[in-house]
């Protein structure tokens, strides 16, 4: 599949970082929430810096019809968005194939049931920071793990992955997305959950005393809850923790950067369907089941 008319809905860091990536081999368009947003795109584009030094011009508006029929959607909100962003795509794009790009569990499922549209699955383990409506900053350049969900094929991933490989960023295609999925689950759902709780980021005290034993604890957990659901991981959720703070980042993970400002986390789609899968699967999970506690609490703090 090699999209030449891309659609990215969602611009906040990630969806900001692909559309301007692949701004640069392909057409891109971008749905967006709020007028100035995308007069603002549409008039001085879409930089990058950091890892990357470029700037790329794109369509945006936020009226999906709008834009220009695209062959790839990649829909790049936040989880806490996900279904209000799904509800804006329903009767549009019928020509295009579908690719879903958040974490935790079950985005498929809630894009699916609102249209007839071939799906892809993905994570992803960039990073960034965004510093304005045009202009984001790279930070990480891990990959993005692409796999096949509905009427799609993992030839379909891996052409998706190819486009992404074209444009400067990093994928790779599988043809069963399930053991990647998990490992970035796991590791997800601690790095974000304790970070939101400790207001730390995501840096060497994720691997020391006394949050390093807290940390691994909880992906023991979580490894437990994918055996229970029967997936054998990619990579070992504690080796990505040690590997990402050695390399001296330090990160604010999202829920870490919602907790602050008093946003909505996505603690249900990455906490919540951690618990979920290994409650359905009978596997106990009390770490993660007090810090989804802690999260959701904590959201109710807000004044």
């Amino acid at each position: 599949m090699a999209a030449v008319n891309v659609c990215v809905a969602g611009a906040g860091t990630i969806g900001s970082l692909l559309a301007a990536h692949l701004g640069r081999v392909a057409d891109v368009s971008v749905l967006v929430r709020r007028e100035e947003h995308a007069r603002a795109l549409n008039r001085d584009g879409l930089r990058v810096s950091g890892r990357a030094d470029f700037t790329a011009r794109v369509t945006a508006a936020v009226d999906p019809a709008e834009l220009p029929e695209p062959e790839l959607v990649i829909v790049a909100c936040k989880g806490s968005d996900l279904e209000a962003v799904a509800d804006r795509l329903v009767g549009e794009f019928a020509g295009a194939t579908l690719m879903t790009i958040q974490n935790g569990l079950g985005a498929e499922e809630i894009v699916a049931a609102r249209g007839p549209w071939p799906i892809l699955s993905s994570v992803t383990f960039m990073s960034g920071t965004r510093h304005s409506d045009t202009h984001v900053e790279y930070v990480l350049d891990t990959a993005t793990w692409i796999g096949p969900y509905r009427a799609t094929t993992a030839g379909s991933a891996s052409a998706v992955a190819q486009l992404l490989v074209s444009s400067g960023l990093k994928a790779e295609s599988y043809a069963d997305l399930r053991p990647a999925q998990w490992s970035k689950l796991i590791f997800n759902a601690t790095v974000n959950g304790v970070a939101a709780l400790t207001g730390l980021p995501h840096d060497h005290h994720f691997a020391e005393e006394p949050v390093g034993p807290l940390v691994h604890a909880l992906m023991e957990e979580g490894k437990a809850a994918a055996a229970g659901a029967c997936v054998v991981l990619a990579e070992d959720p504690w080796e990505m923790n040690v590997f990402a703070t050695q390399r001296g980042f330090r990160h604010s993970p999202s829920m870490l950067e919602d907790v602050r400002a008093q946003r909505p986390t996505e603690v249900e789609l990455i906490n919540g369907s951690l618990v979920r899968a290994a409650q359905a699967n009978g596997v106990p999970v009390p770490l993660h089941e007090a810090v989804y506690a802690l999260v959701r609490g904590k959201e109710r703090s807000y004044s």
